[in-house]
């Protein structure tokens, strides 16, 4: 049997498997037989050196197995990954479907808050006019605590489903910032004036400091802080003082509001302005908020970028103040007038245009318990008709008016056209800030409901002084 290699194994001496042609014609059987056996054996040990995967450096068929097993695992996590990516396709499907329902769950929501800030505050409004009309009225001594007690009793409502409100419209998001500068005192005189009231019934003295620094911010999103900030004054003091004034900073004006209560423990200070978190206190002196005020105050001033801070310290009181960045003069409107409001309203025409009888009643018994010469009605022509000639010189008109009507804005500015110098005062239950933008632009102030009979008092006395 004659075999040539000519393509030596890597590694082995080509001498081995090299056969000389001598063999094949001059070499001994015997000598064939034993070079058989030796090649045979070489051959052997090869294939063992092959199956052998105990190599140090690694023999090729135990990398090939390896290779073919690595394979393996590759193809059967591919496949996995496939089947995850499937699952995970399914799951991201499933997730859009619930997130175009929670959208539309919410614009239900902002639909149902619209209807309940319409629908639910106006016979609320129309209740406090009625109440606050009741007030001015000689009474027999038995029944003017009564009366009193109705009006507190209809401003905890008002402030409850007001919160209510609030909180949804934050959390839907549909409530949005209409920033724009003005005077600080344009609100804090109000506001002052209002809870030295407040105040007053409770035993307690407010201290107001005013001023006149323009800042820019959302003016009835920032009452709505320091107004809490007011009320947990109020709440939380037993006896003593509250102070309400400005200190100028660096960044912005520091609007803020101290009392002499019993201050608040540091571990407290953040559990503060979680939501539906009440101090003890509250409780004991039966009171009926809902711990959501400053969890409001949190979320509108993070809206409106305006830092809030805390100061206090236990048994000695706290205060608590909001930033606002400083604004760029502007013409101002005509504010509230504190200094003046026994004002002679006996001589004054004012229109009321709304489209719900109730609160033109309650509009009619206020205004003409102040003395106005009130004209109400639903349309202007009917208002016309029964105002014998007298030109107006303000209008409170409601924003809407119905369905198929214009809304208020629109009706004041076709109104002011025909009566030149008229002062307008829209009021309305939507949040919206694009109405009071709009309504600031056309040089008309914007009022929310409930209605605050002294707010409108205050404004009143302003526009009928100019």
């Amino acid at each position: 049997m004659v075999c040539t290699l000519t393509r030596p194994l890597r590694g082995w001496p080509l001498a081995l498997f090299q056969l000389d042609d001598e063999y094949d014609q001059n070499a001994d059987p015997q000598a064939l037989v034993e070079e058989n056996r030796r090649l045979r054996k070489v051959c052997q040990a090869l294939i063992e050196r092959v199956e052998s995967g105990s190599a140090a450096n690694g023999a090729p068929y135990a990398a090939f197995e390896h290779a073919v097993l690595l394979a393996e695992q590759v193809r059967e996590r591919t496949d996995a990954l496939h089947r995850a990516l499937d699952e995970l396709n399914q799951v991201n499907a499933q997730l859009r479907e619930a997130h175009a329902e929670a959208q539309a769950a919410n614009q239900s929501k902002s639909k149902f808050l619209a209807a309940v800030s319409h629908d639910l505050l106006q016979p609320l409004n129309a209740a406090r006019l009625f109440t606050s009309a009741l007030e001015t009225h000689a009474l027999p001594q038995d029944a003017q605590p009564l009366v009193g007690r109705i009006g507190r009793s209809l401003k905890d409502v008002e402030s409850l489903l007001g919160t209510l409100v609030d909180m949804s419209r934050l959390d839907a998001g549909v409530l949005q910032a209409d920033k724009a500068p003005f005077s600080v005192d344009t609100l804090l005189d109000a506001l002052a004036e209002e809870y030295r009231q407040v105040a007053g019934v409770r035993g307690l003295a407010l201290h107001y400091v005013g001023s006149s620094v323009v800042v820019e911010s959302d003016l009835s999103l920032l009452a709505r802080i320091i107004r809490n900030f007011l009320s947990n004054a109020v709440r939380y003091t037993p006896q003593g003082r509250i102070l309400l004034g400005c200190r100028r900073r660096p960044n912005g004006l520091e609007i803020m509001v101290a009392d002499t209560g019993p201050g608040i423990a540091e571990q407290q200070r953040e559990r503060i302005f979680q939501e539906f978190q009440r101090d003890a206190l509250t409780s004991q002196q039966h009171s009926r908020g809902l711990g959501l005020g400053l969890a409001i105050v949190d979320r509108i001033s993070t809206m409106l970028a305006h830092p809030v801070t805390l100061v206090s310290t236990p048994g000695q009181g706290a205060c608590f103040s909001v930033t606002v960045p400083y604004g760029q003069h502007a013409p101002r409107l005509p504010g509230p007038v504190t200094a003046r409001l026994e004002t002679d309203f006996s001589r004054q025409v004012v229109w009321v245009i709304d489209d719900d009888p109730t609160i033109l009643e309650g509009m009619q018994a206020l205004l003409g318990q102040w003395g106005c010469r009130v004209r109400a009605a639903g349309t202007v022509t009917a208002l016309e008709a029964a105002s014998d000639g007298e030109r107006p010189q303000v209008l409170l008109v409601d924003y809407q008016l119905g369905q198929r009507r214009e809304n208020g804005l629109t009706l004041a500015k076709r109104l002011e056209r025909r009566y030149p110098g008229l002062a307008t005062v829209v009021i309305t239950a939507n949040h919206d800030a694009e109405i009071s933008r709009q309504a600031r632009e056309a040089g008309m102030h914007c009022l929310l409901k409930p209605l605050k009979p002294l707010r409108l008092r205050m404004l009143l006395t302003s526009l009928l002084a100019q």
